[in-house]
């Protein structure tokens, strides 16, 4: 498999405190990558430098052979780079439709002369991304919603909406911060699901965050784990599973009992 995705020695330091703490990594391609840990590890700080909303205080940061260190959010978006949020952040007085059409990379493009200039032309192409747009919601099980307001939507379906948009970009790499916040069993299963057709059908590559550990060990090809900003462990689900430190970090021995049983 080639690399998609590397971190060479980042640190995130805010004033005294160390966050992240010297983490290097590296992403395959046609990988479910998940990153664990327990509330503080550092987890969604390490998200925010791999997308641009901090700047690592040391090391660099390499996707698809690009060093994408010193680039902004909206420049790593360009690039194949997206992701949703811990805490939701959709467009809740617009419908799901028109959040995905406003992250569409070709609506972006937009200015005053083509909209005054456009004609025909412009009406098809705004017709094509519309078309693109409702297949992305078709993909999320959200199409019959698509002329409802983001804000009328059940939790869950918000939480399918925020993972749509992020599509809707036409990523290489999609990052999910805790997808499965707030869901219930079946639309877990739904979202296991969707991510499973992200990365087989769809071509794309995910790093997640998250805290079920049902739904980790179940999805990941590989995990990660953080404690106070350290990476403490990587391996496959089994084999953090059986890692003694990661037991005393986070998951605890209960689970290890249970799983071999």
């Amino acid at each position: 498999m080639s690399e998609i995705l590397r971190a060479n020695n980042v640190s995130m330091v805010f004033g005294g405190l160390t966050a992240v703490d010297n983490i290097s990594l590296a992403m395959e391609d046609n990988e479910i990558l998940s990153l664990i840990g327990p509330n503080g590890a550092g987890k969604t700080t390490f998200f925010n430098m791999l997308t641009g909303v901090y700047k690592p205080t040391t090391g660099n940061i390499i996707f698809m052979d690009e060093d994408i260190t010193h680039l902004k959010a909206h420049q790593r978006v360009a690039k194949g780079i997206s992701r949703t949020f811990q805490n939701i952040r959709l467009f809740k007085d617009m419908t799901a439709l028109e959040n995905l059409m406003v992250a569409h990379p070709r609506c972006n493009q937009e200015n005053l002369a083509r909209v005054l200039l456009g004609g025909r032309k412009l009406k098809m192409q705004r017709q094509a991304i519309v078309e693109e747009c409702e297949e992305i919601l078709e993909i999320v099980g959200l199409k019959e919603k698509e002329g409802e307001l983001a804000t009328n939507l059940p939790y869950g379906k918000q939480r399918l909406l925020e993972i749509g948009r992020a599509l809707a970009t036409d990523p290489k790499l999609v990052l999910l911060d805790e997808p499965g916040a707030g869901m219930n069993s079946v639309e877990k299963e739904e979202l296991t699901a969707l991510i499973r057709h992200i990365t087989e059908k769809m071509g794309k590559n995910v790093l997640l965050i998250e805290h079920d550990m049902k739904f980790v060990m179940g999805i990941s090809d590989r995990i990660l784990v953080l404690d106070h900003g350290e990476l403490i462990a990587n391996g496959v689900p089994r084999e953090i599973q059986t890692n003694p430190q990661v037991i005393e970090a986070y998951l605890g021995k209960g689970m290890i009992d249970d799983e071999e049983e």
